[in-house]
């Protein structure tokens, strides 16, 4: 049984990946289990309540040489700690390639898209298989909310294209109003502890040359995309208490994290420390006040943070 499964701290894209590439393969012959890797965050258990789909079971401990496919990452620190150890025989992602090696050759799908679920889609429509009514409710879920009901820039043609595909089979008629429910459920954070905030959306990233090990430092990037900022920032304080402490804990050189305004396309970054001061600003140029840090229409942390990080520690390499 080939196991899939996306990153670490799942988003609806990584949940929605694992499910539905699970049952693509085994409709096409391969048999799949769809796992996870981390607690749903509230935006994903809500398109699983609304779907009535139970959420996929946490990975197991794998032994060395286990199938494996991978959706939505293919970078290491994103995933499974013993991913060397797995046998990876398929990757469907739309991030940038990182440190991935495989054993043997693999099916790999990478597109430029905004979403792992258009691609999928892709997969479904390549094979001749039709789309059922639950995969459609999922991929069109993740493709909204990664794309932001297109508001983020990773958004393309292709995204569009695949919403208004996936909409109808879904039985979604107003898909505005549908995005608007699951960027409420993702809002309504209620008395959830910082640490599982700051969690919900978040990755490390290694930062510098490669080739020169003792350039490279490994970066935590949090991601909180809300309708309701002034919510993450009435709790300022126990967010950045919760970053010292990942930090110490995880052994990073930094931690960021991101406060996006789903609605008004914005973002503010809380700023741990003067570590991460003097990065904001000479990366970005931004300045920093009372350990916020204002990236304006920065709302991409894939195709707009990353980036700009990955060539800042680079340069200074």
């Amino acid at each position: 049984m080939l196991a899939v499964f996306g990153h670490l701290n799942p988003d609806t894209d990584a949940i929605s990946a694992a499910l539905v590439y699970a049952r693509l393969l085994t409709r096409q012959g391969t048999e799949a289990q769809a796992y996870r890797l981390g607690e749903l965050n509230f935006e994903t258990a809500f398109v699983l309540r609304e779907l009535g789909v139970e959420a996929p079971p946490l990975l197991p401990q794998l032994a060395p040489g286990s199938k494996v496919a991978l959706v939505d990452h293919n970078e290491s620190a994103q995933s499974v700690a013993n991913l060397s150890e797995l046998d990876v025989t398929r990757v469907v992602d739309h991030h940038k390639l990182g440190d991935l090696t495989t054993s043997q050759p693999a099916y790999l799908r990478f597109e430029p898209v905004g979403c792992t679920g258009t691609l999928l889609l892709k997969l479904h429509l390549e094979a001749h298989l039709s789309v059922e009514v639950m995969d459609a409710k999922l991929m069109l879920s993740a493709i909204l909310s990664d794309t932001l009901h297109f508001r983020s820039p990773t958004t393309t043609q292709a995204d569009r294209e695949a919403v208004a595909f996936l909409a109808p089979i879904a039985g979604v008629t107003d898909v505005e109003a549908y995005a608007l429910a699951m960027f409420a459920a993702k809002s309504d954070l209620g008395d959830t502890p910082a640490e599982t905030l700051l969690r919900m959306d978040y990755k490390v990233f290694p930062f510098g040359d490669p080739a020169q090990p003792q350039t490279v430092e490994r970066w935590g990037l949090g991601v909180i995309e809300t309708t309701n900022p002034a919510y993450v920032f009435g709790r300022q304080a126990e967010l950045l208490a919760a970053m010292d402490q990942v930090k110490a804990a995880d052994g990073l050189n930094g931690v960021l994290l991101s406060v996006v305004d789903i609605l008004n396309e914005s973002n503010r970054t809380l700023v741990l420390s003067a570590t991460e001061e003097k990065i904001m600003q000479e990366a970005f140029g931004v300045p920093t006040v009372g350990q916020v840090a204002d990236l304006g229409a920065r709302i991409s942390r894939k195709k707009q943070v990353v980036p700009t990080l990955e060539a800042y520690f680079a340069a200074r390499a």
